[in-house]
Formats: C-alpha cells, structure tokens, sequence
C-alpha cells in the first residue's frame, strides 16, 4: 500500500477515534461548555470522514482499481 494511502487510512481510523471520544465525553459531561466541545468534535469527526473517504475514492479512480481498495485499520 501506497504511503499516501496509508495515510488516508489511518486519518480515517481518526475519525472513528473522534466520534468515539465525543459520544464518551458527551455522555460523561456536567456543563454545558463540555456539549459545546464534544459536539463540536463529532461535527469535525464527521466532516474529516467526508473529505477522507472523497479523496480515498479519488485515489481508487486514479489508480484503476475500480472500488475495491481494501480498509486496513
């Protein structure tokens, strides 16, 4: 596997990181100021994905491989 994909990959494993940690903190939280933090590390966890996931299948189409480009966590 490619570097850059690696990369990809480990980025995407971040995020999954991301969610966890704010469905943790947020279930754990005393204030109001902890929401507003979780919330917004969710938020970014989802968005990260997004552009994660379109530049992962950027590259799919570039190399060729025609969507099957295996997840390695």
């Amino acid at each position: 596997m490619k570097q850059c994909d690696e990369i990809l990959d480990r980025t995407l494993h971040l995020t999954d990181l991301m969610a966890e940690i704010a469905d943790l903190g947020d279930g754990a939280r005393e204030d109001v100021g902890c929401g507003v933090l979780y919330g917004f590390l969710r938020d970014s966890a989802y968005k990260l994905r997004k552009m994660v996931e379109e530049e992962i299948a950027a590259h799919v189409r570039k190399s060729g491989m025609g969507g099957k480009r295996a997840r390695k966590v």
